[in-house]
């Protein structure tokens, strides 16, 4: 998936037992019950995301095997204004609950409106938002993930890290959101490095690394730039976010990557769990970004029709983590913990992920 993601064209998609629409903005739809799915159907960039996304959700809606609502799908992209007039749109024609906006801007803006009905966002708004009790917010969040590791790391014994970043915002929130979690917990950054491969960066990479003053490094890198750097971290444990997990890369990239240990989605890593198996794939040609959108519809689908029941009990065991609803209404995922072996796919080390620590560790022994 882009970065821009975590942070309509005409068209007619038969689902049966669930049916799906999509509407043109400016063109009335027909008046009837329905759930309405916002996405960037219409967009040039996040088109293949959204497909991706809405698939997952017409599959779980008809793994359900009953009859459910029409499914009508409105294409909101990255415009304020056009998302407020499209959710009010769907609302004025029936709709009983809204899912999405998946782009951020257009989150943000309908969180600033009138929300009248069960809405489930796709992303997290910008910044302060009005209270608002039919708002519920289910994304991917970087820093979510990037908390985890953190607490993953610290229940590892880990508790003095480096961390190697890229010049990416979003891998950038990801550092900075690792460092606030792990020293909150009682750990210590021991220097932040910046991702470069000239010789003399990586030699002065290899020499902080064999040093011992940290236990640990964090790799804030897309899975190209982990495989450039990570045989100069031994001896420390290398961790990362599932930004340097695509699937099936080969062989080579187990090589180059073995022993990272990170964090991903049970759809990816359990494809044998219970709460997976149940859901049909499609063949995305090894798009693992494309994956992990197909999960989430098939979890906003199981947590709409949730909300749609006026459920009090929303944890769910779903298919991008176990699923806790927070105080401010946002979803929590706890994330599936992984190591990648030297061949792929990587060996699950973990059923889950631990919750905030409370207790201190035994700490690892001295070098």
């Amino acid at each position: 998936m882009t970065s821009a993601l975590l942070y309509g064209g005409l068209w007619l998609i038969a689902s049966n037992p669930a049916r799906a629409q999509s509407t043109v903005p400016g063109v009335p739809a027909v008046d009837a019950p329905h759930v309405a799915l916002l996405l960037p159907v219409d967009s040039s960039t996040f088109r293949r995301h959204a497909e991706a996304l809405r698939d997952g959700f017409l599959a779980a809606s008809k793994a359900e095997g009953r009859r459910t609502l029409l499914i009508r799908v409105y294409a909101v992209g990255d415009n304020p204004k056009q998302a407020g007039a499209m959710y009010q749109q769907a609302v004025q024609t029936g709709a009983r609950l809204v899912v999405g906006p998946l782009i951020r801007s257009a989150v943000t803006a309908i969180a600033a409106g009138d929300v009248s009905v069960p809405t489930l966002a796709l992303n997290a708004p910008d910044g302060n938002v009005p209270n608002r009790p039919h708002l519920h917010v289910l994304s991917l969040q970087i820093e979510m993930e990037a908390r985890q590791v953190a607490r993953l790391a610290y229940r590892d014994g880990r508790r003095a890290a480096y961390t190697v970043t890229s010049d990416s915002p979003l891998l950038k929130r990801l550092q900075s959101a690792f460092t606030d979690e792990f020293t909150k917990l009682g750990g210590k950054l021991i220097a932040e490095f910046a991702y470069n491969t000239s010789p003399a960066e990586l030699t002065r990479l290899k020499q902080a690394a064999e040093l011992r003053v940290a236990d640990m490094v964090l790799l804030a890198l897309d899975v190209r730039q982990a495989r450039a750097v990570r045989a100069y971290l031994e001896p420390l444990s290398v961790y990362a976010s599932s930004q340097i997990y695509t699937g099936d890369a080969g062989p080579a990239a187990g090589i180059d990557l073995a022993g990272v240990t990170f964090l991903d989605m049970p759809w990816l890593l359990q494809r044998d769990h219970s709460a997976v198996m149940i859901y049909p794939r499609q063949d995305f040609s090894g798009d693992a970004d494309l994956e992990r959108l197909y999960a989430l519809g098939i979890d906003a689908w199981r947590i709409g029709q949730a909300l749609l029941a006026r459920q009090t009990d929303l944890s769910l065991d779903g298919v991008t983590g176990k699923l806790t609803l927070g105080r401010d209404r946002h979803f929590v995922r706890e994330l599936v913990s992984a190591r990648i072996g030297a061949n792929l796919p990587p060996v699950s080390v973990g059923p889950g992920m631990p919750g905030p620590a409370t207790t201190p560790p035994a700490a690892p022994p001295k070098p």
